[in-house]
């Protein structure tokens, strides 16, 4: 019984310093925070534009193609890495599915770039 508890104590260790740092992080900015407040300081940020009244005012859509955009992208790289370490026992039709894959994820980029939805003006 001596052994498995002396087998757990690296993992009763690293979890007592992260219960530590996570309490350490917590209680930090109640230490530090708001030393010298302004209006500038303690205004809200939000999405590039000045905070508004209304929750239902209507603002510019391209946020929300921006949003999109980076989903699908980052949704790629999420395909890419797992594909990427099995490159090697896929063989050919790995090779080919990804490619096509790659080819729709294109084809949708260039159609939005030529319509114009990456321009910010």
């Amino acid at each position: 019984m001596n052994g498995l508890l002396s087998d757990y104590l690296p993992l009763v260790i690293f979890i007592g310093v992260s219960l530590l740092i996570a309490a350490a992080l917590l209680v930090a900015p109640f230490l530090v925070a708001y030393n010298s407040p302004d209006p500038e300081k303690l205004s809200a940020y939000e999405c590039g534009f000045n905070a508004f009244d209304d929750a239902r005012m209507k603002f510019d859509v391209r946020f929300y193609l921006v949003a999109i955009l980076f989903i699908i992208f980052d949704l790629e790289v999420a395909f890419l890495f797992p594909w990427a370490i099995t490159f090697g026992d896929l063989g050919w039709f790995g090779f080919w599915s990804m490619m096509l894959f790659l080819g729709v994820l294109t084809v949708g980029f260039v159609y939005e770039w030529r319509k114009g939805a990456l321009e910010w003006d």
